[in-house]
Formats: C-alpha cells, sequence, structure tokens
C-alpha cells in the first residue's frame, strides 16, 4: 500500500498488481472488484478514513506464516468492518507494531484485541509474542491462485 496502515510488513498488505480482466486501479474495469480496491490511495494516509471507505481490498500474502492454509503470494480479499469469529483469518496490527499489517488467524476475543496465530508454528510472529492484536479486516475468500473460500483451521 502507498500510505495508510503499511509502512513495513510481515506477511500481508502488499498492493497487487492482477491481470487485466480484474480491472485495473482506476476502477474504471470490473465494477465488482476495481472499483473497489485501491482508488483511495492518493486520497489520504488516515487509516481510520481508509477503513470506513474501503469496504473491500484485495491483499497479498507475504511469509510462511499462514502456511498450509496460504501461501506466500496468495491474493485473498479483505472486508473491514465484518465480524470476527474464532478461526477467521484476519488482517491484524499490534500496538508494539503499528505500521505492520499482518495475516493471522483469530483465535479468541481479549479485552485488549484478538489472540491471533499463524497457522505455520514455526514461521510466525503472533499474539504469543507480541500479545492481543487489532483486527482491520477478515479474509474468507482468496482471490488467486486458486479462487474459493480461505481455508479452515487444521486440527
Amino acid at each position: 500500500m502507498r500510505g495508510g496502515l503499511q509502512s513495513r510488513t510481515e506477511n500481508a498488505g502488499q498492493p497487487h498488481e492482477c491481470p487485466p480482466w480484474w480491472g485495473d486501479r482506476s476502477g474504471t474495469g470490473d465494477p465488482t472488484l476495481a472499483a473497489v480496491v485501491g482508488q483511495d490511495d492518493h486520497v489520504t494516509r488516515d487509516p481510520l478514513w481508509r477503513e470506513s471507505v474501503m469496504r473491500l481490498r484485495r491483499v497479498t500474502v507475504r511469509g510462511p506464516s499462514m502456511s498450509p492454509a496460504l501461501s506466500d503470494g496468495d491474493v485473498v480479499l479483505v472486508r473491514f468492518g465484518a465480524p470476527v469469529r474464532p478461526g477467521d483469518v484476519v488482517l491484524v496490527t499490534w500496538a508494539s507494531r503499528p505500521g505492520q499489517l499482518s495475516v493471522k488467524r483469530a483465535v479468541h476475543p481479549d479485552a485488549d484485541g484478538w489472540h491471533v496465530r499463524g497457522d505455520n508454528p514455526f514461521g510466525s510472529t503472533d499474539s504469543a509474542t507480541l500479545g492481543p492484536a487489532h483486527v482491520h479486516a477478515v479474509a474468507r475468500h482468496r482471490l488467486w491462485p486458486r479462487p474459493g473460500r480461505v481455508p479452515g483451521p487444521r486440527h
């Protein structure tokens, strides 16, 4: 992202250049995706404004923390303001790392936010290290490379 919540990344938030049939970032392509994705990048850097206006956004997953459910380079569609349930894949920040967006799995709510974890216990920094996270959005659909629902947690 240019501005907004993104300044450092662990495993999320990179803008994704999609094939032309997904529409372009100007919003003149496919109205169901392109018109809502990325149109405010030049308007403001205020994350609260972005969340209130941008209800849907494409996010590229970076790193191994959500493997095997999501891999490095997968593109998910996140929805801001969606209700969070345990087991959901969510886009989060931590107070100690406010500019870093991460994709994690919601475990349970806490008075200070949500406890979240990565699906890969050997390659994830999550609430076990950083404490409760602030959930910004919920990812329920993967757009690329295998479109469909985001896989649920493995038990």
